[in-house]
């Protein structure tokens, strides 16, 4: 016997019939007409080569057949509503694994303080944070939800603007001490040591932009030095080793307390953006709603 959406549908009749006591008690609770009723029992009988039900004026009982029948479909349709309803919940509480492909600058100084805090608020949610420098098939992978700096290439996927970073180019005291601070963007090119910065998706180092109202310069300093893990830029720059370009996002106490001096703040508007991605804005989980949320509040409080 094939299995279709009829047999299905008439497994449900036949359920409903025995849960009401009646045919018409089965319409009622199905939505349908008396006749549609019958004619799904009807069906049923026909795929099955069996009598169901034993039908008077005054009663309707199951046959032997079609009580072995119900016992064994009964279940079955329980644990498929079941099912149903917990898919369905999935999408109102936050509960379940979320796998985040994640980049590792963020993951490490800015959000792995707040993760505790998070955590505790949504004891049900198993976090699974994946940091890669690379977004990779985040599909194929099974990862959920990403979280990447940068303009994302064209794509299904739905992509969500969580902040603009400006770009500042730093250097700490001690190496201005040294080599003198350049007095505007072309001399970084005249002597003095810079950091680059590996851009992960093409393996080449970042230009150097500098952007002021609609005025643009791009330079190419070389260095001996490059890297592509942010927090190593960091140290490196700290350290007095050279001139780094760096996202101003999470560098604000290095800026306040002089650890690092912003050299060009008259060139403030080059901008990098962060991104969330994830696979459609139809039927979102709350478990990705609400990280999303707590990504925001993270970056807010980063401004």
């Amino acid at each position: 016997m094939s299995f279709d959406e009829r047999t299905l549908n008439g497994m449900s009749v036949l359920v409903a019939i025995v849960d009401g006591g009646s045919f018409a008690a089965a319409a009622d609770i199905l939505n349908m007409s008396p006749p549609g009723v019958s004619r799904a029992v009807a069906r049923l009988e026909t795929r099955l080569g069996i009598r169901l039900f034993d039908r008077t004026t005054r009663s309707v009982t199951l046959t032997d057949e079609g009580r072995r029948f119900y016992e064994q479909v009964q279940p079955l349709l329980a644990g498929l509503e079941d099912a149903a309803t917990a898919a369905s919940e999935g999408v109102r509480t936050v509960r379940g694994r979320l796998r985040i492909n994640i980049d590792p600058f963020f993951s490490r100084l800015l959000l792995g303080p707040q993760l505790g805090n998070f955590l505790e608020r949504h004891p049900q949610l198993e976090l699974d944070l994946v940091t890669r420098d690379r977004l990779g098939d985040m599909i194929g992978d099974g990862f959920d939800l990403a979280l990447r700096f940068g303009h994302p290439k064209p794509s299904t996927l739905v992509a969500r603007k969580l902040s603009d970073s400006r770009i500042i180019t730093v250097a700490a005291p001690s190496y201005l001490e040294r080599h003198g601070r350049p007095a505007t963007p072309q001399d970084l090119e005249k002597g003095h040591v810079c950091i680059l910065f590996r851009e992960p998706e093409s393996g080449r180092p970042f230009s150097w932009e500098f952007h002021r109202g609609r005025k643009k310069l791009e330079l190419h300093p070389t260095g001996q030095l490059t890297l592509n893990d942010a927090g190593t830029l960091w140290s490196t720059c700290l350290a007095g080793y050279g001139i780094a370009q760096m996202m101003d996002i999470g560098s604000a106490g290095f800026l306040a307390d002089g650890s690092m001096v912003d050299l060009f703040p008259d060139w403030p508007d080059e901008r990098y953006p962060l991104y969330a991605l994830y696979p459609s804005r139809h039927h979102v989980p709350a478990k990705t709603r609400v990280f999303l949320e707590f990504l925001s509040t993270v970056v807010q409080q980063q401004a």
